[in-house]
């Protein structure tokens, strides 16, 4: 199945590689980042792309740590030494923290080179793949530097997910129920299904996304929808310097407090927070206990989408139906 809605074509595959080969035939050399942990468990991947490219890897560390300032100017370093050319491509092999931090080096060495995503997670394949941002943290806080920046193409396996350990999957799951709650009931229901068709459920996930991505490139109002759970979920994972709870865990959490405000707020139909927690802990996704919101609201505050008159918080009417909220 491709996807053609965008600038750049989204291929979801449960065969073969060759659509990538092909791709990667245009370029003159292939400098691709993967992490160690990537690299372990699909050797045979990167084994098959030396024997067909002229192939150059550089490997990082996994994990958020990695999505730095240091690891930046090393991947830079490394690929400037290797005499890297604006007629080559860079290829991000690997979860959400490997495609941003390589988007963002591939935006910036020479001043752009063409960039190939082949996300290896569920929660990359549904999000961070695909819309076009890139970048890194800092001390402050996740993301605060980074840019808009389009992949030539993006290549969905789904041979990744069998590594995957079942909390890992849930990581993913927590991206799908957002892009269900924020634009497809139909979504919803197929996730409290015990059996559904993958494919099915990641393609349905990706056209929320798409769409939103469509009318507003660039975030100054819709695509905001697609931060629904992240302003609380963020703030969980800097106060624990992204250690012992996982990114769709932490906006877990954020999505059932957005829920709740809402309700407050006289925004949110009361029956959702029954309905959304039940479909978190069917994913096992509420298991990690959190502290108090009051902990983390210093980071809230350093949320991207602050601005002068407050922070544009998205909550939800009912399940495809959000709406920004000034707090």
């Amino acid at each position: 199945m491709t996807l053609h809605d965008l600038n750049y074509d989204i291929q979801l595959s449960k065969g073969d590689f060759l659509p990538l080969y092909e791709k990667l035939r245009e370029y003159s050399r292939v400098f691709v980042v993967s992490d160690t942990h990537v690299y372990d468990l699909h050797n045979d991947v990167f084994m098959r792309l030396k024997k067909k490219f002229d192939v150059y890897i550089h490997i990082i560390q996994p994990g958020e740590t990695s999505k730095s300032l240091e690891t930046y100017e090393k991947v830079c370093d490394d690929f400037l030494s290797q005499h890297i050319k604006r007629d080559d491509v860079i290829v991000a092999l690997g979860g959400g923290v490997v495609g941003d931090l390589t988007g963002f080096v591939a935006s910036t060495l020479l001043r752009g080179i063409d960039l190939i995503q082949v996300p290896t997670t569920l929660l990359s394949m549904v999000d961070s793949s695909i819309g076009s941002k890139v970048g890194i943290n800092t001390k402050q806080g996740k993301n605060l530097i980074g840019q808009f920046y389009e992949p030539t193409y993006v290549f969905i396996h789904l041979k990744f997910l069998t590594t995957l350990s079942k909390r890992e999957l849930n990581n993913g799951y927590a991206e799908i129920i957002k892009a269900a709650l924020i634009g497809d009931k139909t979504l919803f229901e197929l996730l409290k299904l015990n059996d559904h068709d993958r494919i099915e459920v990641i393609s349905k996930a990706l056209k929320v996304k798409i769409d939103i991505v469509k009318k507003d490139p660039f975030e100054n109002n819709e695509r905001m929808f697609l931060n629904f759970g992240h302003t609380l979920g963020h703030a969980i994972e800097k106060h624990t310097n992204y250690k012992g709870i996982k990114h769709g865990e932490a906006i877990s959490h954020g999505m059932l407090y957005a829920i709740e405000k809402g309700i407050e707020l006289n925004i949110t139909s009361p029956y959702l927070k029954d309905e959304v927690r039940h479909i978190l802990h069917k994913y096992q996704l509420l298991d990690v206990n959190i502290e108090d919101v009051s902990v983390y609201e210093t980071y809230m505050r350093m949320d991207k989408k602050q601005r002068k008159d407050g922070l544009r918080f998205v909550c939800i009417k009912d399940i495809g139906i959000p709406v920004i909220h000034r707090l």
